[in-house]
């Protein structure tokens, strides 16, 4: 009895782990030039900003537009 409740965890923690997984953000792939509106600035190597600012504006910008999405 014991092994088919510790199954049945099992089998569901996987699910959600799976369900987890499915949903995950995926980074952006690197850019050569900043991703910051009208920056325009060559990024830094195998990153997609210029500098931590534009990354960040970019960031709020993003979590704006999902904010008000409601």
């Amino acid at each position: 009895m014991c092994a088919d409740i510790a199954d049945q965890a099992d089998a569901e923690a996987e699910q959600h782990l799976n369900a987890a997984l499915a949903k995950r953000v995926r980074p952006e792939p690197a850019s050569t030039t900043c991703l910051n509106g009208d920056c325009g600035e060559p990024s830094v190597p195998s990153k997609s900003y210029c500098c931590c600012e534009c990354r960040e504006d970019a960031e709020k910008i993003a979590r704006a537009k999902v904010f008000n999405r409601h």
